[in-house]
Parts: structure tokens; C-alpha cells; sequence
């Protein structure tokens, strides 16, 4: 038996904010006009579906929005839809406007939204977005390259001003629990240390013998990269200035990361996601979730997504650290001095 054919589809921003949620906004209006689909906005994520801030979207109304970051749906976080109240109320709506199938873009938490409305009727597809690349089934998320890039090129100017006043300083990155940020730019920016919550042990001793080597032979500043789930670095910048004699800044990049027109990548990466939901969507499948994978966009289902673990890079981590001034040995070159 053939499936149904779906008439009308849904498209909301959940959780955090990523430059090239826009584009992939765009990609789902235009992509499912196209497939003769009525497609509605929904403003404010879950929140502004139960609050039924739903608007029918024409073509036009997603011009001149693939270079803007944010999102022109508007996003926020929704407590109610971890109740079975709050998805009463969503599944309610849902079918008030006739929406059968929604494309949920956002992170693990967006997701975990999507697969109770899935659960109650509602096709839902769902689409990586958030600059903290922490999503486990996809090697993409939509905002981490315009995030990365703009963090990137603000830890180049500190380190202009660094260098001039002789300094250390200490660079935070956002990125929540996960250091891939934090890692990227490490490597990018060639700084002399880089703290990730997966790996950091938090001996500041280790940092303050880094620093007062490091002047030894000459170098005259330090730069530190300090993730956002280690965080502290004001404290730490004073008690890394008490020990070393050296100045210490902590500068903080922030929301600024969110922020952006974002680049070539998120663009077409977030475009062909947005279109890859719908096509899902007009071929009756839901609990998915779109990913980018060995070179390739592909989609999971949303509890196989849900359930598995990522990593940082092992070895990423040692080439940032033996690309360094310290000169960070790797294991496998601790194993060769052991043979």
C-alpha cells in the first residue's frame, strides 16, 4: 500500500542559535513549495508551536536570508516540552493546522523533542544545528564552521596584542561540554596550550611550567585556548599571573560565535540538509535525522542517533600539541624512546 502523501509540512529552530539555520530554513520552504507541499514557520521553536506563532511561508518570504546568521524564526529552549502536557499540546496544534510532517533543527535536546511528537503521530525529521559539532551520528552540524572561523580570527587579533605586551592570555571558546572549538582552533592558531573538558586533568601546574619554559628559550608570549566546558579562565588567568610574573588576560569570546554571516560551508551543507528533510518527509519516514558521514548526507534513526557517544579526535589532540612551542611528544613517539 502506498503512503500517504504529505500535503503540509512544519519547519522550526530549536536550542541555541547557529549561522546557516537560515539557509537550511530556506531550503525546506523552497524545496517543499517545489514538491507541492504547504509549508508553515514556526516561530520560537516548540515554544511558539504550542503558542501557535505559525505562519505560512511563501517562497518570498525566505529571500535575502541565506547570508544572515541567527535564525529568522527565532529560537528558545522549551521546559513544557519535556512534559507529557506540553506534548499534548504541540500534537495538538500540530493537527489544528493540518501539519504532518515537521523538520526540527537543532541539537540533542531538539531532537529528543521530536522523537516524543514522533512517537504521538507526527513525522519528524530532524536536522543538525549547533556550533558545538557534539552531535554524535554526523561529522557536520550547521553553524560549527562560521562559529570556528570567527573564533579563529579573533584569537589571531589577541594574539597581535599578546605579543606586544609580552602577555599570556588566556582565549575562551564556547562549545558547552564538547572542546571541538576549542581543538580547531588549537591547530589553527598555533597556541602554546589548549584545555578540553575531555581531556584536561586541571593541573595548572603543568601550564605554569609551559609558561616559565617557554621564556626561558625566548618566547615572549603564551597563548592558551580554554574551552567552555573547563571555563574559569579569570580565576585562572590570576593564578597564572601569581605563579608565572607573566601579565595574564582572560578574554572571552562568547556569543559573538553565534553570530555571523556564515560561510560558504554552512551555507550549502545546511541548504543540502534542509532539502534532504523534505525529501524524507514526501517519502513517508520519520524519527530521522539528517547527517553528513563519511563524505556523504545521510540520515539515522532519531533513537540510534540519541544513543551514541563521540569523542575528541585522539589524534588531532597530538598534532596540536607536537604543532606547538612545547613540542608535545605523541604516544606513539613515547612508545618509540620505550623500544
Amino acid at each position: 500500500m502506498a503512503e500517504k502523501k504529505i500535503k503540509t509540512i512544519g519547519v522550526l529552530t530549536s536550542g541555541g542559535d547557529a549561522p546557516g539555520m537560515n539557509a537550511a530554513i530556506r531550503a525546506v520552504v523552497r524545496h517543499g513549495l517545489a514538491r507541492g507541499m504547504n509549508v508553515y514557520g514556526i516561530k520560537r521553536g516548540y515554544t511558539g508551536l504550542m503558542e501557535e506563532d505559525i505562519k505560512e511561508m511563501k517562497a518570498s518570504d525566505v529571500s535575502d536570508t541565506i547570508e544572515k546568521g541567527g535564525t529568522v524564526l527565532g529560537t528558545a529552549r522549551c521546559k513544557e516540552m519535556r512534559t507529557p502536557e506540553g506534548i499534548a499540546r504541540a500534537v495538538e496544534v500540530c493537527h489544528k493546522y493540518g501539519i504532518e510532517g515537521l523538520v526540527v533543527i537543532g541539537g540533542d535536546g531538539s531532537y529528543r523533542g521530536a522523537e516524543k511528537l514522533a512517537n504521538e503521530g507526527i513525522n519528524v525529521v530532524g536536522v543538525p544545528g549547533t556550533i558545538d559539532l557534539d552531535i554524535a551520528c554526523t561529522e557536520y552540524t550547521i553553524g560549527f564552521d562560521t562559529a570556528v572561523n570567527t573564533a579563529m580570527e579573533a584569537i589571531d587579533k589577541v594574539r597581535d596584542t599578546s605579543s606586544s605586551h609580552e602577555r599570556c592570555s588566556i582565549i575562551e571558546v564556547m562549545g558547552r561540554n564538547a572542546g571541538y572549538i576549542a581543538l580547531w582552533c588549537g591547530i589553527a592558531n598555533g597556541a602554546e596550550d589548549v584545555l578540553l573538558p575531555e581531556r584536561y586533568d586541571y593541573d595548572e601546574q603543568k601550564l605554569i611550567d609551559n609558561i616559565i619554559d617557554n621564556r626561558r628559550r625566548g618566547k615572549t608570549h603564551h597563548i592558551i585556548i580554554n574551552a567552555e566546558g573547563v571555563g574559569h579562565s579569570g580565576s585562572m588567568a590570576r593564578r597564572i599571573e601569581a605563579a608565572t610574573g607573566m601579565e595574564t588576560r582572560a578574554t572571552i569570546l562568547g556569543y559573538m560565535q553565534r553570530g555571523g554571516s556564515p560561510t560558504c560551508k554552512d551555507r550549502v551543507y545546511a541548504s543540502t540538509m534542509g532539502c534532504l528533510a523534505v525529501d524524507l518527509l514526501a517519502a513517508g519516514k520519520t524519527k530521522r535525522v539528517v547527517s553528513y558521514c563519511k563524505g556523504e548526507f545521510c540520515d539515522f534513526d532519531i533513537n540510534e542517533a540519541l544513543a551514541m557517544k563521540k569523542d575528541i579526535d585522539n589524534y588531532q589532540i597530538e598534532i596540536c600539541g607536537s604543532l606547538s612551542h612545547n613540542y608535545y611528544k605523541s604516544e606513539a613517539a613515547l612508545k618509540d624512546e620505550e623500544l
